[in-house]
């Protein structure tokens, strides 16, 4: 992509991103439609809402780009060659419990040899009012000011979030993490959206965020944005469709981590 193009999809990704913010800040503390709950998750009606409102302000800067999210996607995403990717409320369950702790997070990816990339990347907290955005090639912000990862290179010393799919296997896998890794950082953080998480590893705030089985539109953006500020955004693909195994770090602690959880 040009520059022009990414910075024509940036200024559409925040649009629609705040967008959906002020139609979540209103209601934290109302009582929410539920659609439907399991044992680990809850789906709002502001859920489909946000997406329809984000849908619409994408479509109407940057037509005939289809969109793939958590709420549903259009039948072309698979063969385009760009596609945005979203996730209108990240944290739901936080945000259905009135806890200020949920994102808006917004990528725009464009097809490669590869597969997909993230070209511009949009996670928007409207409770703190602070808005992540990165383009390929360029530095990572927080409200138009330049982040960057931790320097901090020993895991005694790291803030390491954790985060608990919904699956089975999922949760097998990271209770097991968490059972290692308490014993060897100095802080773990359980807080509820990975957007934020990979936000706060690219803000410095968290020196690594690690998961199994994530969902696409939980790190299209937050990945880029981590990446943009000098981490390292380490994905692994899960054999269900759009699910993956991350480590988000600052570039220094890969290896300790790994070491830890898989020894």
């Amino acid at each position: 992509m040009t520059k022009t193009q990414q910075a024509l999809a940036l200024e559409a990704a925040v649009e629609a991103a705040q967008a959906a913010g002020s139609l979540m800040r209103p209601n934290l503390h109302r009582t929410k439609k539920v659609n439907s709950t399991d044992i680990h998750d809850i789906k709002l009606d502001l859920d489909v809402r946000c997406q329809k409102l984000i849908t619409r302000l994408l479509a109407k800067r940057l037509p005939h780009i289809p969109l793939l999210g958590e709420e549903g996607c259009d039948d072309s995403t698979e063969h385009a060659e760009q596609r945005w990717v979203v996730d209108p409320i990240d944290g739901t369950v936080n945000f259905a419990l009135g806890i200020p702790h949920a994102a808006v997070s917004i990528a725009l990816q464009r097809r490669t040899s590869e597969g997909f990339v993230s070209e511009v990347g949009v996670t928007f907290d409207p409770f703190m009012d602070e808005l992540w955005t990165a383009v390929r090639g360029g530095k990572a912000r927080r409200n138009g000011q330049v982040i960057r990862v931790s320097s901090r290179k020993r895991l005694d010393q790291a803030v390491v979030s954790l985060g608990f799919p919904g699956g089975k296997k999922g949760l097998e896998v990271m209770i097991r993490d968490l059972g290692k890794l308490t014993h060897c950082v100095m802080k773990l953080r359980i807080m509820g959206s990975a957007a934020l998480a990979l936000a706060y590893v690219a803000d410095g705030r968290f020196d690594a965020f690690v998961e199994t089985g994530l969902k696409l539109w939980d790190v299209a953006a937050g990945g880029l944005i981590v990446e943009s500020a000098g981490g390292e955004f380490w994905s692994r693909p899960q054999p269900e469709l759009f699910h993956y195994s991350i480590n988000a770090n600052n570039g220094h602690l890969r290896s300790a981590l790994e070491k830890v959880i898989r020894g």
